[in-house]
Parts: C-alpha cells; structure tokens; sequence
C-alpha cells in the first residue's frame, strides 16, 4: 500500500523544496542528485544519488537502444552528432 509523506509547493520558478519526511525516505542529503523516472504506467517515482538510481536508470533505458535501431557505438555518434547539428541539446 503506498504511502504519503509529506506534500511540497512548486514556486513560480518550477522548484520544489523536497520536504524533510522524502529526504530520509530516499536517503538525499545536500549536494545530492534526484532521478526522477516515469513508470509504465505514467506514475513519476524519484530517487536519492546511490546505487539505487543507477539501477533504476537502467531499467527505465531498458530496450531504448534496440528501439532506436543502436546496434554499435557508431551509431550512437552518429545519433549524438545528428542531434548537435539540429540544435537539440
């Protein structure tokens, strides 16, 4: 069962002060990074700098590569260097 723990505002600038209750719960202190992930089924979850983020980053990129038809490091650079020349960064 989920549960709540806390609610923040978001200013007119778009920030968030991440309460108290979430820091503890996701292990953040300052100076940390936040990953914030969209599951399958459209919910957001978030989550401290740790391994944990490394880990959940790499499900939610799971199959991207072979979608996008990545198959070697070149076509990566190919990607990256398409994106650049747009303007897309």
């Amino acid at each position: 069962m989920a549960t709540v723990l806390d609610m923040a505002k978001v200013t007119s600038k778009g920030q968030v002060t991440v309460p108290q209750s979430v820091r503890n719960a996701i292990d953040v202190h300052e100076g940390d990074k936040i990953l914030f992930v969209q599951e399958d089924d459209g919910r957001v979850s978030l989550y401290g700098s740790n391994m944990q983020v490394l880990k959940a980053a790499q499900d939610a990129f799971a199959g991207a590569a072979e979608e996008a038809g990545l198959e070697t490091i070149d076509d990566v650079v190919a990607l990256v260097n398409e994106v650049r020349s747009e303007g897309v960064a």
